[in-house]
């Protein structure tokens, strides 16, 4: 019924032969997951390959990005529960306690917080509904730059980074924010900035003023 005929034993490849392409496949595929799959998927370069081929970026952009999704997907009970806990509790009307007078640094607004710096670089970015956008600053280890940034028209969800040479930090993060001011310092030497992304309904302009310790501002995307 069937013209093949049955292979000789001879014809068959031996146990060790066996054992060295088993051998061979797995070494390629490791080197492939260490080279492509992790700098591409999770941002984790071992080799430097990943980082030479755009890919440790790209990983690094897609891990932020799923992070940014589940934290938005967190049920909103969650965050009315933390912000009744943050609140300080109702005075009675019988009272006569008078509030502690607000503490003028925090009152202040990132424009008066920042008014003495003098700027050396200044970005406006345009965000449509749903749109990200991020910059960094090319810094070496231990040197500092002042930023203050403010949005017009609504607010956004942010995360203060940097990575570089396989390291990676988040300095601060924050969901529905209309400005932030302050002192970036790098923990390592590489790439430090910001990702903002506009979840409201309307298109938003945001604009980044910096000066201070940095090679350049470069917006990423």
């Amino acid at each position: 019924m069937y013209n093949s005929e049955t292979p000789l034993r001879a014809e068959l490849p031996s146990s060790k032969q066996l054992t060295r392409s088993t051998v061979i496949a797995a070494v390629c595929a490791m080197a492939l997951l260490a080279t492509l799959v992790l700098p591409a998927e999770y941002g984790i370069d071992p080799t430097g390959a990943g980082r030479l081929l755009g890919l440790t970026e790209m990983g690094e952009t897609k891990t932020r990005l799923i992070k940014e999704a589940l934290a938005d997907a967190a049920p909103a009970s969650d965050a009315a529960a933390a912000t009744a806990a943050a609140m300080p509790p109702a005075v009675s009307p019988a009272s006569t306690t008078k509030p502690a007078p607000l503490n003028e640094a925090a009152a202040a607004t990132p424009d008066e917080a920042t008014a003495t710096v003098k700027w050396r670089d200044e970005m406006t970015i345009t965000l449509s509904p749903g749109e990200g956008s991020e910059v960094k600053m090319r810094m070496k280890e231990g040197e500092r730059a002042a930023f203050a940034w403010s949005v017009q028209g609504g607010v956004v969800n942010f995360d203060t980074h940097g990575d570089g040479d396989g390291n990676s930090i988040s300095y601060k993060k924050g969901r529905a924010v209309p400005a932030d001011t302050g002192n970036l310092v790098a923990a390592f030497t590489g790439n430090h900035g910001w990702f903002w992304r506009n979840r409201g309904e309307d298109k938003v302009t945001l604009v980044l003023r910096t000066s201070g310790s940095y090679a350049d501002l470069k917006r990423m995307k």
